[in-house]
């Protein structure tokens, strides 16, 4: 049996609720190994992150300034330019995402087998 939850795991005042959980959403350890070799405009993103829509960019570089991930730099110019680059705290994610990476190596042959089984399976899990 699984030992009881800590109540102070999810208090409104601990540290990890304010954890920047959206390093796990679907575009920002993307956008982070985009930035990772320098500054980049937002068209520059559309090429590497070809599935990605301009309001999704928008909104995950808008979270990641938000946090502190990124700069915005933008330069008085006709047409305007606007740079993203890494801040100090968007390049210590590397280090996380190529762990996530050399994980995901090792195990995804097992994770997708897990997965092919779970949805063979008849009826829903939960009536298991």
């Amino acid at each position: 049996m699984a030992e009881p939850l800590d109540p102070q795991m999810f208090d409104p005042v601990c540290p990890s609720s304010s954890m920047p959980i959206r390093i796990g959403d679907k575009w920002t350890a993307m956008v982070v190994l985009c930035l990772e070799g320098g500054r980049r405009r937002f068209n520059e993103f559309r090429e590497p992150l070809r599935g990605i829509t301009p309001k999704v960019l928008t909104q995950t570089l808008r979270a990641m300034e938000r946090d502190g991930l990124v700069t915005r730099t933008a330069y008085d110019e006709n047409p305007p330019r606007v740079e993203y680059e890494l801040t100090a705290l968007g390049r210590s994610l590397l280090t996380l995402i190529a762990a996530a990476r050399a994980w995901s190596k090792d195990h995804l042959p097992a994770l997708l087998e897990a997965r092919t089984a779970h949805d063979s399976s008849p009826g829903p899990s939960l009536l298991r």
